[in-house]
């Protein structure tokens, strides 16, 4: 199992649409996914095709429950061109009131997630982050074996992306494994403006080893969001086939990055394995 947790402290960046885009495209490599939601506004559930889930991530991080994140598991809507079926652990809007509640555990509360997956061993797990660093998002941390870094090219990215590094750096001295690595930076919503150019160039020089080839800003992305429909499966849609190319390739590095140099390894599990 890899499990990659998508992040950034800052919100509108595009994390939500990182996610779904490399959700369509392990589902289109054959690989079985599970979204975690761990962001109370619930735009990957919903962009998963889920408007009225039947359980939610938040009843494993009431308390500590040892492998409890089957119990939370559904399928998600995405019935067109998605073979296998990505399934989801939803987010609710109680998550928005457990941060708090998280916070006066006096042992401390940052592994509940991390304990709620232990056991499970579905191929790929991808966890939408909020876009803050509460509780929540440090779950997440601590459950994860890597991190995605999703920022546009703008004004105070790079600073932006920098404080997300040493967040990670610290969640790695405090984990008794090592983890999380950082799989890298995504450059999310490109434009081709000379100001979009710019700033990505200087995030390419600030972090010339971590930054991945980049998704470019597409209306396709957004629609096929919106429609809650996979990349994929947005047919002639203008834009489409070359968003879907984007996140094949973001996906190959990012496993690579990973340590899945052999992407079979992942693909065509079992249906027993969520």
């Amino acid at each position: 199992m890899v499990s990659i947790a998508v992040v950034n402290q800052k919100g509108g960046v595009g994390k939500t649409t990182v996610v779904l885009g490399l959700t369509s495209a392990a589902a289109q490599r054959g690989i079985r996914t599970l979204v975690v939601d761990m962001d109370p506004q619930g735009n990957a559930t919903t962009g998963l095709g889920v408007f009225e889930p039947t359980r939610s991530i938040d009843s494993v991080l009431v308390e500590e429950r040892p492998g409890g994140l089957r119990a939370t598991v559904e399928p998600t809507g995405w019935a067109t061109g998605c073979e296998p079926l990505p399934m989801l652990a939803a987010s609710s809007p109680s998550l928005a009131v457990r941060e708090a509640q998280l916070s006066t555990d006096p042992l401390g509360a940052q592994d509940r997630l991390r304990l709620a997956m232990r056991g499970h061993d579905v191929p790929l797990v991808l966890i939408d982050c909020p876009p803050s660093l509460g509780l929540l998002t440090i779950n997440a941390l601590f459950a994860a074996d890597a991190v995605l870094v999703v920022t546009e090219p703008g004004a105070w990215a790079v600073d932006g992306v920098g404080r997300m590094l040493q967040t990670v750096d610290r969640i790695r001295m405090r984990r008794p494994d090592g983890g999380p690595e950082a799989a890298g930076i995504a450059v999310n919503r490109l434009g081709r403006t000379r100001d979009g150019r710019y700033w990505n160039e200087q995030l390419i020089a600030a972090y010339p080893d971590q930054c991945l080839p980049p998704v470019r800003l597409r209306a396709a992305v957004a629609e096929a969001a919106a429609r809650s429909v996979p990349i994929h499966a947005m047919g002639r849609r203008p834009g489409a086939e070359e968003a879907a190319g984007e996140f094949d390739v973001l996906l190959d590095r990012v496993l690579h990055c990973c340590g899945c140099h052999d992407l079979h390894d992942l693909e065509h599990t079992s249906e027993g394995d969520i």
